[in-house]
This record gives structure tokens, sequence and C-alpha cells, in this order.
């Protein structure tokens, strides 16, 4: 079913404003995967907060033209999936988790404002630690010192006291 002009631009303007506030945009050739397939991952980038759109690919030129990422201009060629994200990691992560599962998904590009990569590359993204695995680590890595020296101000009441138990029990006859 084609889209007349006021869809089209209505799709270019939804993937633009998109792509203002993404930090990441990957390219997934998805030729013969099954719609249920297509939904489950669907549904995995939803949870991820990913934005995935399969485009045509004039439409999808137009709505990169004017940002970073319009260096991936040359790479649209085929059936292609648009994942969409600000977080670089959760994008390369839902769709390279999915190419794993799935052997007909393939990984073509993917970009990062300015910089356009290869899917090797966007395999060793996805390697990387989560965004919220990072905050999880950094929070650990804060509080580690204070909960240390708590404890050791805990330990001096509490040796205080086991040094009295032991003074007690020595002086009370046996």
């Amino acid at each position: 079913m084609s889209l007349n002009l006021e869809q089209k631009q209505a799709v270019v303007a939804e993937v633009s404003g998109e792509l203002a506030k993404a930090q990441a945009v990957i390219l997934a050739e998805y030729r013969s995967i099954p719609v249920r397939n297509m939904t489950e991952l669907r549904r995995r980038a939803r949870g991820s907060g990913v934005y995935l759109r399969v485009l045509k690919n004039t439409l999808a030129r137009r709505a990169v033209a004017d940002t970073p990422f319009k260096g991936l201009s040359e790479k649209m060629v085929g059936p292609l999936a648009y994942g969409i994200s600000s977080d670089p990691v959760a994008v390369a992560k839902v769709l390279q988790g999915f190419a794993k599962d799935n052997e007909k998904f393939v990984i073509k590009a993917g970009a990062m404002p300015n910089v356009v990569m290869s899917a090797r590359e966007v395999a060793e993204l996805a390697r990387l630690p989560s965004r919220h695995e990072l905050l999880a680590t950094l929070v650990a890595t804060l509080q580690a010192p204070i909960a240390k020296f708590v404890r050791t101000l805990n330990e001096v009441p509490g040796r205080f006291a086991r040094t009295l138990a032991a003074v007690r029990d020595k002086m009370q006859p046996a």
C-alpha cells in the first residue's frame, strides 16, 4: 500500500524527530523473517527504549539528510529495519541479540553522530556494558568507601562492648 505525499511527509517528520534525540542508528536487513519474529523484535525494542521502524529507503534518506547520521545514506540498500535510540549500547544489544537468534536478520551498518560503523563495530558495541550496568558500577564504586568508613566507625563501639564482656566474664567466678 503506497503512501500519499502527506503521509510520507509525516513519516519523514516522525523519523527526523527520533533522529534529533538519537545517539545511534543501526540498519539491519530483515529479508524472509516471519511476522511473529519481527513482532518479538518490536517487543524487545520497546522494552529497551529503542525506536524500531521498517521504512522505504528513500524516506529514510530524506530523514537523515540534515542530521549527523547522513553518512548512512549510502548503506541504505535492500529491505531494512532501522533501530534508533538515545542509548547506543541498548540498540546494538537488542538488534545484535535478535540477529543471533535469527540468521536471516543481518546487521548491515550503524552510526553514531558523524561516525558510520560496520556490522563488526556494531557487534563490538553490543558487547559493551549497558548504561544501567555502568551506572550500577559507578554507584557501587562511590558507595564502597563510605560503607567501609561506616563499618570501621561501627567496629569501635562493638570492640569496646566485646572487651567489656570479656572483662566481666573474667571477673565472675566460674
